[in-house]
């Protein structure tokens, strides 16, 4: 029965999660640290007054670690699940890379480019290799937040566009990730199919197990074969019709 289950969860060890963590975190500290509701901080501070923008940014960031972390889990039995649990990460991610965007947009900036000194400093840096015992939770949370020291440079400027702008292209490569997850998802599935062709498959095994051994016929000796009457079932030879033996079933 366990060959009905693909593997499931392993989130944990994906760069893609663990980049999705730091943009949660991060993203709710930046939040804290740049978004007010005090008109008078306007000069300091990203504007927002009813505190949507606080509310929409969070949810985001954390709709894109939840989704990979559903997705990883729903895959044991249900790749299309799989797929667009992962695709709903990327969306979310992608939205709040929009949020980014218009906050250095609004203190009249330009996001930098691909070409910068800054933006090929933060694309640099690469990601070590999880490596887990039995201690997942707390393994993987002390990997992330080591892996987000790299980033502490950029993430812990005053500067809200330096960390606006550092965000955009974490997420910008968390997208990419994820982009790839899909493609091998929508691959496996092309392989090996889902949970419901494999129960399927199990199931006609099963019956076709339970069904009696066809006897040899009586007068060739050749396999017989199920066949049906008006008078119902009986055993015919396979030879037919060259051997008419016949069978009781």
């Amino acid at each position: 029965m366990s060959e009905l289950f693909d593997k499931h969860g392993g989130f944990r060890r994906l760069h893609s999660f663990t980049l999705a963590t730091i943009v949660q975190l991060d993203t709710l500290r930046f939040c804290r640290r740049f978004l007010t509701s005090d008109p008078r901080e306007t000069d300091k501070k990203f504007y927002d007054p009813k505190g949507r923008q606080y509310d929409q940014m969070t949810q985001a960031a954390r709709s894109g670690r939840q989704n990979i972390i559903e997705g990883s889990e729903r895959s044991s039995t249900s790749k299309d699940t799989e797929m667009k649990l992962t695709d709903v990460a990327r969306a979310s991610l992608s939205e709040l890379r929009g949020d980014y965007e218009i906050i250095i947009l609004d203190r009249g900036e330009l996001p930098w480019s691909v070409h910068s000194p800054e933006a090929q400093a933060v694309n640099a840096i690469s990601l070590d290799e999880a490596s887990f015992t039995d201690d997942l939770v707390h393994e993987s949370a002390k990997h992330a937040l080591t892996q987000r020291e790299k980033y502490a440079r950029w993430l812990d400027a005053d500067e809200v566009c330096v960390v606006a702008n550092a965000m955009l292209i974490i997420l910008g490569r968390v997208l990419k990730m994820l982009k790839r997850q899909m493609e091998a998802q929508g691959q496996a599935f092309e392989e090996t199919g889902g949970f419901s062709e494999r129960l399927m498959a199990t199931r006609i095994e099963a019956r076709e197990r339970a069904k009696p051994p066809a006897p040899n016929c009586p007068q060739c000796g050749q396999p017989m074969r199920r066949r049906k009457s008006a008078k119902g079932d009986f055993w015919g030879c396979s030879a037919y019709p060259e051997c008419k033996g016949t069978r009781p079933m």
